[in-house]
């Protein structure tokens, strides 16, 4: 950092924060034990010690420090400005936006700037992009609120929560409306413009005492800008914030109890478990309730109409349906139905696969893509497509996928004779075969990859991908729980054995997820496409620079972030070296 030693509650302002200097390790460190501390006094109930630790984490400079690299340079909003059309691109602003928060007073935030990105279903969603500072504010404010709440929050809760997706939502559906249950009825339920609608007032008093909840007020009420135009908002929380999540979850916590759901511990279970006729699995502002009887799913909609209604919320009526699970529904891009089989004790299977509705929608964006790369040579194709497709496949392989795999490879050689027909119109079949099909994959013995022979280029197939049951997170397991520090990395390490590229994935494992400069993960979930993703641009970094002769064994490499990579070479510079030889 700017200096040798900062504490994890330094309030002074420090200044001339050098961005290529911080002691990364130590600043996500600072932050993590503040955040175990906050949780476990929450924990206890000890309220006027969550006040002090939130206060402490307020003031924080490893706070400022986190909180900036977060918004300036891991999100991918990162280089998108706010109305003041300013952004954080080079280490010299980041650093001076780090000085800056320490003084900066922002009693009058910025209204956020609208803009539109399209949705599944072809419409437009509303974004509001605040503006730099105030995204790095809440960036520092969200560590301060959220592991009190993660104390508190319901365990049926998986959206935009740490350590939690979903995989996790979906796995919990099955276990709870599998065949040999009774609970054979589901409220599949949306709420109608969630997070537009969310009564302010209820929010705020649901937040309570929070040190710096005047601030969460500012930005509810700050508005937004389209068009030049400025608009008040007298409802609702911006997408796009990053504490918005966060205050949505917080504004829906509590369902659980209306709707009478129960849970009983046994000596001999190391969870809970469910102990009501009732259950519900909630992602964010989309959930569903599992019930034994069709006239107990109406009650539990009439219930919840009442309590969405207190914080200014109602059901959108075309999309929230009362079904039997022999009809099916979907949730989260899959299907979910039970199918009668004679030959089990309870008559019916339930299979979870990927729904039609999420799988023509991929076909519909690949559609638009080939007929974009039309021209463009093999080596192109298989640059641009085999990402989105080992994405889309990695995020339905934990559920009956192989059929759909299978079916999905079979359109897709339809899209390449296509490609390969409009790039020679004048060539017959079996020169086009033989030039663009065999086995271009180096370890499998299958003749139809489409490829490029001569450039060893391929592209992936679906059934490719195995098929392999997502472990779903316990209960109401948070990584802010320091008794479950070994569970989070287990779970973390379990991660890199998704990275797709195989030299990556052995560097991640070696380094259980994690980046041995700034101790913090290189890899996560990215719940819109299931992609286990570096969380921030990654580097292969030689220990011996092949310059001086380091050779190109895994043995002399480490996988680290962009950022941290380019520190690592400004300190060999100045004669430091952090990482040593692969022991």
């Amino acid at each position: 950092m700017a200096r040798a030693e900062t504490p994890v509650n330094g309030t002074e302002a420090q200044t001339g924060t050098d961005w290529n200097s911080i002691d990364w390790t130590q600043a996500t460190s600072n932050v993590r034990r503040l955040r175990q501390r906050i949780f476990r006094a929450s924990q206890d109930g000890d309220l006027k010690r969550v006040k002090s630790l939130q206060k402490l984490m307020l003031r924080s400079y490893s706070n400022r420090l986190v909180s900036v690299r977060r918004v300036a340079q891991e999100n991918k909003g990162s280089r998108t400005p706010g109305v003041d059309k300013v952004i954080a691109k080079t280490p010299k602003s980041r650093g001076m936006l780090v000085d800056e928060l320490a003084t900066y007073t922002p009693w009058k935030a910025l209204p956020a700037r609208r803009v539109y990105i399209p949705k599944a279903n072809g419409k437009q969603r509303p974004l509001g992009i605040p503006a730099i500072r105030d995204r790095a504010l809440q960036a520092m404010v969200k560590n301060a609120l959220e592991p009190f709440w993660e104390a508190r929050f319901e365990g049926s809760s998986y959206g935009f929560r740490p350590g939690r997706s979903c995989h996790d939502a979906i796995g919990r559906v099955f276990t709870l409306a599998r065949g040999n249950t009774r609970k054979a009825w589901v409220l599949d339920a949306d709420i109608k413009g969630a997070f537009d609608n969310i009564s302010h007032e209820h929010l705020l008093k649901t937040i309570g005492g929070f040190p710096a909840r005047e601030l969460i007020r500012q930005w509810l009420k700050a508005g937004y800008v389209e068009m030049g135009t400025y608009h008040n908002t007298e409802a609702g929380t911006p997408q796009g914030g990053v504490v918005s999540p966060l205050l949505a979850n917080i504004a829906l916590h509590g369902m659980e109890e209306v709707l009478g759901v129960k849970y009983v511990t046994y000596p001999s279970k190391t969870s809970r478990q469910l102990a009501s006729s009732r259950a519900l699995v909630r992602y964010a502002d989309d959930f569903v309730v599992l019930t034994e009887t069709k006239e107990d799913a109406e009650r539990a909609k009439d219930e919840l109409s009442t309590w969405l209604a207190e914080r200014g919320l109602t059901f959108s009526e075309e999309k929230t349906r009362i079904v039997n699970l022999t009809e099916g529904f979907d949730f989260l891009s899959f299907n979910v139905r039970r199918y009668p089989v004679g030959d089990r004790k309870s008559g019916a299977k339930l299979l979870t696969k990927p729904s039609k509705a999420a799988v023509q929608r991929k076909r519909d964006e690949l559609r638009i893509i080939w007929k974009q790369l039309n021209g463009l040579p093999v080596k192109a194709v298989c640059i641009k497509l085999n990402p989105i497709l080992i994405g889309w496949a990695n995020y339905h392989r934990h559920v009956v996928a192989k059929k759909t795999f299978n079916s999905f490879d079979r359109w897709m050689y339809l899209r390449e004779r296509f490609y390969v027909k409009r790039a020679h119109p004048n060539k017959g079949w079996a020169w086009r075969k033989a030039r663009y099909w065999g086995r271009n994959h180096p370890r499998r013995n299958d003749n139809w990859v489409f490829g490029d022979k001569r450039l060893g280029t391929y592209l992936q197939k679906l059934a490719w991908v195995e098929i392999e049951r997502h472990i779903v997170v316990k209960d109401t397991a948070s990584p802010d729980n320091p008794s479950l520090k070994g569970y989070w990395e287990k779970r973390r390490a379990d991660k890199t054995k998704r990275i797709t590229s195989r030299d990556r994935r052995t560097l991640a494992q070696r380094q259980k997820g994690l980046c041995p400069i700034c101790g913090e993960s290189v890899v996560d979930d990215d719940t819109e496409t299931g992609v286990i993703f570096e969380t921030e641009e990654t580097h292969v970094h030689h220990v011996t620079p092949k310059s001086r002769g380091g050779s190109e064994d895994l043995s002399n490499k480490r996988l680290v972030h962009l950022f941290c990579h380019q520190k690592v070479h400004a300190d060999l510079r100045k004669g430091l070296d952090q990482l040593g030889p692969d022991e």
